[in-house]
C-alpha cells in the first residue's frame, strides 16, 4: 500500500469497514508494529517504532474513539489540551507551570471556537463536536508536520461537522499535511483534495477534487 502526502494537503482514505483505513493509520502513527514498508519525511526515510516517536517526528493522530482512546472525560479541557505536551509546563524541579498550561489553553479555545464556560470544566461535560475540537487542540499543541483524522466529524451534528472541515481546510493552508479517515463520502470529496478509495488493505482507486 504506498502513497503520498503533500505539505499543505487534505488527503482522504475512503473505504467500507474492514477495509484497513484504520489499520493504516495506526501503523503510519506507531500505534501497531509495521514488519515492512517504509515512511518517509521531508524526503527522509525515518523509522516510527511507537507513538511518541511518531509525535516526536511531527507527526499526530485523531483517534475515531474520542472517548475511549483520546478524551479524559473526568479531566478539564485545560489538561485535556495539555497532555501531549507535559514538559513543556514543567519547571525546575519537575512542578508544572499551570499559568501556561491555562493560557495556551484559554488560546486553543478562542482559535477554535471550542464552547465552555471554562478551560476548567469537565471534558465530560462538552458537546461531541466540542469534545473533538478539544482533542484537536491537543495535536496542535504539539506542532506537528502531519496530522491523520480518523472520522474526525462521527458522533457530531451537522453544525459541528462543518466547523471542523474550516479546521482541517485552515490547518492545510497553514502547510501541515492531513490525512483523513472518513465514511462521509460525499462531505469528504468536497474538503479533500484528493480521496484514495482502499479495499482489502490496498489503494483501488483514486479520485481528485476535480473529478469530485
Amino acid at each position: 500500500c504506498s502513497f503520498d502526502l503533500h505539505k499543505g494537503e487534505v488527503l482522504a482514505l475512503a473505504g467500507l469497514v474492514g477495509s484497513g483505513r484504520t489499520e493504516l493509520a495506526r501503523l503510519i502513527f506507531g500505534a501497531d508494529r509495521r514488519v515492512s514498508g517504509t515512511l518517509e519525511l521531508d524526503g527522509k526515510t525515518i523509522s516510527i517504532g511507537s507513538p511518541r516517536e511518531a509525535l516526536d517526528a511531527g507527526i499526530a493522530y485523531l483517534t475515531e474513539d474520542r472517548k475511549e482512546l483520546g478524551l479524559f472525560l473526568d479531566m478539564s479541557i485545560s489538561d485535556n489540551i495539555s497532555m501531549g505536551v507535559l514538559a513543556r509546563d514543567s519547571r525546575a524541579g519537575g512542578l508544572r507551570d499551570f499559568a501556561a498550561a491555562e493560557r495556551r489553553a484559554s488560546k486553543a479555545v478562542a482559535d477554535l471556537s471550542i464552547r465552555t464556560s471554562s478551560v476548567q470544566a469537565n471534558a465530560g461535560s462538552l458537546s461531541g463536536g466540542n469534545q473533538q475540537k478539544v482533542l484537536l487542540a491537543r495535536l496542535l499543541e504539539t506542532e506537528p508536520k502531519v496530522v491523520i483524522l480518523d472520522e474526525p466529524t462521527r458522533g457530531v451534528d451537522v453544525g459541528a461537522k462543518s466547523e471542523i472541515y474550516r479546521l482541517i481546510d485552515n490547518l492545510a493552508k497553514q502547510g501541515i499535511a492531513i490525512l483523513m479517515i472518513s465514511s462521509e463520502l460525499p462531505e469528504v470529496i468536497g474538503v479533500a483534495d484528493r480521496v484514495l478509495v482502499m479495499r482489502d488493505g490496498t489503494i483501488s482507486g483514486e479520485v481528485t477534487a476535480s473529478q469530485g
